[in-house]
C-alpha cells in the first residue's frame, strides 16, 4: 500500500486506485506462492517456524467453532498463520532476489519493508498520525476562528453558511486518517475493510462539499437533495465492499471517478469565482505532502473570512 501523506480531492482517489492494484509481481513469483504454501502447510519457512498455523496459543484448533476462538485483542497481538508466512517468505525472496542482482518488487500491493515492534508500515504510520495531527489542528482553529474570532450574528450564529460542512468534513478525514494508521500498523480483513471504507466516505463528502460551495447552495431543502442521492450512492458501495464482494476494480472506478469530478469542481470554480485564496485550491488538487493538508485548512480558514466579510458589507 502506499504511503497516504495528505487528504481532499486526488489522494482518497489515489489510495482507491493503488486499492485496485490487488496483485503485485512479488505475490505472483512462483518461488514466493510455492513458499507461502508450503509454509501454511509445515508451519515453517527455513527455522523460522509459526505456531498459529495449527494451533492457537492455549493448543485449540483453528476449525474450531468462532465461540471458542481467541478473542480479537488477543489475536491482534500475534501474526495468524497466513500473514506470518507471507512476511517470512518475502524476506527469503528477497534475500535470493538481492543475491541474484535483481531489485525489489511489492508483495500483495506493497514493498518489501521489515517491520518495526510489530508494525508492518512504521513509516506509513508515522505520516497517516502526522497528518491526523495536521487535521486536528486544522478543525480545532477553524472551529476557534468562526465561533470566537469572526463576527457573529445579533443571534449569536456565524456568518459564514458552510461551517456545519467542513466539521462533518474535518470529523470523516481524521477518521480515515485513524484508520489509515491503525491499517498500515496491522493488514487484516477487518483493518482494510475500516481503512478503504472510511476512505470511500471522506471523497464522497468532498464532493458534496464541493458542489455545494462552488455553487453557493444556501438553502437546507437544495442541500438536502444535492447530497441525499450521493449519501445514498457511497453508502450502498461501502455496504456491497463490506457485506457482498470487496471489489477493487469497481472501488477503483467509484473514487476515481468522484475524486475527479470534485478536482474540476474546485479548479473552475477558483478560476470562475476569482476567489482571493484560489491559488491554495490548486496546489492542494495538484500536490501529494503532508503540508498540503495545512494549506487546505488555511483555504478554509480565508474562505470563511471572505464570506463572513462579503455578509457584513451585505448587512450594512
Amino acid at each position: 500500500m502506499a504511503i497516504r501523506p495528505r487528504l481532499p480531492l486526488l489522494l482518497v482517489a489515489f489510495l482507491c486506485f493503488v486499492g485496485g492494484l490487488s496483485a503485485s509481481d512479488g505475490d505472483a513469483d512462483p518461488i514466493y506462492i510455492d513458499c507461502v504454501e508450503q509454509c501454511e502447510k509445515t508451519g515453517c519457512v527455513g527455522d523460522v517456524c509459526f505456531q498459529h498455523c495449527n494451533l492457537t496459543s492455549d493448543g485449540k484448533s483453528l476449525s474450531d467453532p468462532w465461540y471458542l476462538q481467541e478473542p480479537l485483542y488477543i489475536k491482534w497481538k500475534k501474526w495468524d498463520c497466513l500473514s506470518g508466512c507471507r512476511y517470512q517468505c518475502m524476506l527469503v525472496r528477497e534475500e535470493e532476489r538481492e543475491t541474484a542482482g535483481d531489485t525489489p518488487v511489492k508483495y500483495h500491493g506493497k514493498w518489501p519493508l521489515r517491520r518495526a515492534f510489530g508494525i508492518e508500515e512504521p513509516v506509513s504510520v508515522a505520516l497517516s498520525a502526522l497528518n491526523l495531527a495536521v487535521q486536528f489542528h486544522g478543525w480545532v482553529s477553524f472551529f476557534i476562528l468562526v465561533n470566537y474570532k469572526l463576527p457573529l450574528k445579533p443571534n449569536r450564529q456565524t456568518y459564514y453558511e458552510y461551517i456545519g460542512l467542513w466539521h462533518v468534513y474535518g470529523t470523516l478525514s481524521m477518521n480515515f486518517l485513524f484508520w489509515s494508521a491503525v491499517y498500515h500498523s496491522r493488514d487484516v480483513e477487518m483493518t482494510e475493510k475500516l481503512d478503504y471504507s472510511s476512505a470511500a466516505a471522506v471523497i464522497g463528502f468532498s464532493l458534496i462539499v464541493s458542489i455545494i460551495r462552488a455553487f453557493n447552495v444556501r438553502s437546507e431543502a437544495t442541500r438536502v437533495m444535492v447530497s441525499a442521492p450521493l449519501i445514498a450512492f457511497v453508502t450502498t458501495h461501502i455496504l456491497y465492499l463490506n457485506c457482498y464482494q470487496f471489489d477493487y476494480g469497481l472501488n477503483l472506478k467509484v473514487c476515481v471517478t468522484m475524486g475527479v469530478a470534485q478536482v474540476l469542481i474546485w479548479g473552475v470554480w477558483g478560476w470562475v469565482s476569482n476567489h482571493p485564496s484560489r491559488w491554495k485550491i490548486w496546489v492542494v488538487t495538484a500536490g501529494e505532502a503532508i503540508p498540503v493538508s495545512y494549506i487546505w485548512w488555511s483555504f478554509i480558514h480565508d474562505d470563511s473570512e471572505h464570506r463572513t466579510t462579503a455578509l457584513l458589507k451585505k448587512a450594512k
